[in-house]
This record gives structure tokens, sequence and C-alpha cells, in this order.
């Protein structure tokens, strides 16, 4: 069991051991959750594991048409200006 201090400003600060458990790193995301009694639950957030590589030619259509990139850019205004 650890004990944590709350400063000032009303945070506390997890020890190494404490974020090594639960397997985050610096920039990582844990969500709170309130538990009755006054209790809270601490736990990782999940993080994607896909590569940005499993993304690469997902938009591609081997059958469909090919577009121009003025004709993307005209479809993309025409979308945002309500038309399509």
């Amino acid at each position: 069991m650890s004990t944590l201090t709350v400063t000032a400003k009303g945070q506390l600060t997890l020890r190494k051991d404490v974020l090594a458990h639960l397997g985050v790193r610096p920039g990582d995301k844990v969500t709170v959750n309130m538990l009755p009694g006054g209790r809270v639950e601490i736990s990782a957030k999940p993080k994607r594991t896909g590569h940005i590589s499993d993304l690469f030619g997902m938009l591609r259509n081997e059958n469909g048409p090919r577009l121009t990139i003025e004709e993307i850019n005209r479809i993309t205004e025409e979308g945002w200006a309500g038309k399509r």
C-alpha cells in the first residue's frame, strides 16, 4: 500500500512503482472511478495497439473511379458547403 500526499493544488503524484504496476508512462491516460465510501479506482486507459502502417491503402478501391487531387478538392469544398 502506498501513502500519497495531497499538494496545495489538490494534486497527487503516483510513485514510479505504482505507475509501473498500471503500465503507464508519461503522456498516457488513466481513468478514475469514484466508488462509494470515499474510495477511488485508478486504471490504465486502454492503449491503441495498431501501427500507422496498418492504415496505408485503406481507402484504395481497386475497382472504383480514380480521382485527381482537383476532383477531391472540389468534392471536399462542396461537402463543407453543404452541397453534397
